[in-house]
């Protein structure tokens, strides 16, 4: 039975980036081998897609959140100094910029209220939990300003945020990706304590990074991602259908559908069960959370 299975999410970043991407995360989360996904609300397909999106979830339950969006997408505010000819950063200028401490802090809360706006709107609630795509969100100088909008804006509402840090020894165990995880580790170090602090919950293992190559196949990525500790983990993919408005809006392609291909797969569904877990919901993933 499924209550015998470990509880683990399942999250497929970049709902709403387009509209093969919808369709993917859709048909994933309606077979059972999704629990999550961050909207990226901010672009034409959040908005054409939410209305019916939210009427599959009540059918078939996942958490669904804001991916919040800081680079190489067209910003919902002004965004004055973030923004360039009405496009956000890539993310390596906005690495370089959060960490010399040179963020313009009141564009980039504006950014986080209109993404918010833009969810509620759509949604008609709010989001279950935040991210970031290509994990801005847990940059410094960028968190903090995500835990105090969170925080004003959602009192005493459960909200999970995104940790993208774990163990160095958990992700070496993994061997796949851990040289990234380390890498993306070092960039978000202190973002889980501090969302703690202010009473937000997070995930303690982060999962699912890799090249996104050929070599080795995803299906060996996803099942080095199902073992090892922790109690509240989180596997994160990117999932979709490639078309001309996924071609023309972000650079990752093909592993996409590489990934598609085995998420709705038999091959996943026996590797779940191999690995004796489960994708659920954030809440159900350990006793304290399921208590609360």
């Amino acid at each position: 039975m499924d209550d015998d299975l470990k509880a683990i999410v399942i999250c497929a970043d970049d709902y709403g980036l387009s509209m093969g991407v919808c369709d993917a995360i859709e048909a994933l989360i309606e077979r059972g081998r999704l629990s999550a996904t961050g909207a990226m609300t901010g672009l034409p397909s959040w908005r054409r897609r939410a209305g019916d999106f939210r009427a599959l979830v009540a059918a078939h339950p996942a958490d669904v959140g804001l991916h919040f969006t800081l680079t190489g997408q067209k910003p919902l505010s002004p965004a004055r100094d973030l923004a360039k000819d009405g496009r956000l950063p890539d993310i390596g200028a906005l690495i370089v910029r959060a960490l010399s401490g040179n963020l313009p802090r009141e564009a980039i809360r504006d950014e986080l209220r209109a993404q918010l706006d833009a969810f509620e709107d759509h949604w008609g609630a709010p989001p279950d939990f935040l991210d970031g795509h290509q994990h801005a969100h847990a940059l410094p100088g960028i968190r903090s300003i995500v835990i105090e909008e969170l925080s004003a804006r959602y009192p005493g509402h459960p909200i999970w945020v995104r940790n993208c840090t774990e163990p160095a020894a958990w992700a070496r165990r993994r061997r796949l990706g851990w040289r990234k995880a380390m890498v993306v580790g070092t960039l978000a170090a202190g973002g889980a304590q501090m969302a703690r602090k202010a009473g937000f919950a997070v995930n303690d293992s982060f999962r699912g990074l890799y090249g996104f190559t050929p070599e080795p196949p995803y299906r060996e990525v996803f099942r080095a991602s199902l073992s090892g500790p922790g109690e509240r983990i989180l596997v994160h993919c990117h999932p979709g259908m490639v078309d001309e408005d996924l071609a023309r809006l972000d650079p990752l392609l093909e592993p996409r559908e590489r990934e598609l291909a085995y998420l709705g797969s038999d091959s996943c569904g026996e590797d779940l069960m191999a690995a004796g877990v489960r994708a659920a919901r954030f809440r159900e993933t350990d006793r304290s959370v399921r208590q609360g």
